[in-house]
């Protein structure tokens, strides 16, 4: 199973849209706290997000004790500032994809002690990044191509064509 973790997510949106990812790709989703915003069952349901019951969820207090939960995870860190690129990067199954808030992305001292497991998104180089809920669809969806899509419908389907 792929697993997406956000790491003190800001905005409601971007969490939304990237929890409908995980949702339509069986992959777990882990938020790290602090969140900018209420996940209670009433939050959820107000926002009007009827795939939440289909989303693994997992919530932490902070990245100390996401670590002691998941020691040793087969992580790869997006970040703008990444050595290389994420067509350079081997997504096994089980893998995690670590993303950071929106404002100021992953903490320097985990990208330094990932460095070497720290990939991005290439883009012209005048713009500052990627919107968090895109930059999770393309990294998820690299990731479960290089898998052969697992459990996904769709692959390789003609379908109901006329």
């Amino acid at each position: 199973m792929l697993n997406i973790v956000l790491v003190e997510p800001e905005i409601p949106m971007n969490t939304g849209n990237i929890a409908r990812t995980c949702a339509a790709t069986r992959s777990r989703l882990h938020l790290v706290k602090p969140l900018g915003f209420d996940i209670s069952d009433k939050a959820v349901k107000r926002a009007g997000l009827d795939y939440w019951p289909m989303v693994d969820l997992k919530v932490y207090e902070n990245l100390d004790h996401f670590f002691s939960v998941n020691p040793n995870p087969d992580l790869w860190l997006a970040t703008t500032k990444a050595p290389r690129d994420y067509s350079q990067a081997e997504f096994r199954p089980d893998c995690w994809l670590m993303f950071g808030k929106e404002t100021a992305g992953l903490p320097e001292w985990l990208r330094q002690a990932h460095r070497e497991r720290c990939i991005r998104i290439p883009m012209r180089p005048d713009a500052r990044s990627l919107n968090l809920a895109n930059s999770v669809a393309i990294l998820a969806y690299e990731a479960l191509r290089q898998q052969g899509f697992p459990e996904l419908s769709g692959v390789g389907e003609m379908g109901d064509e006329p």
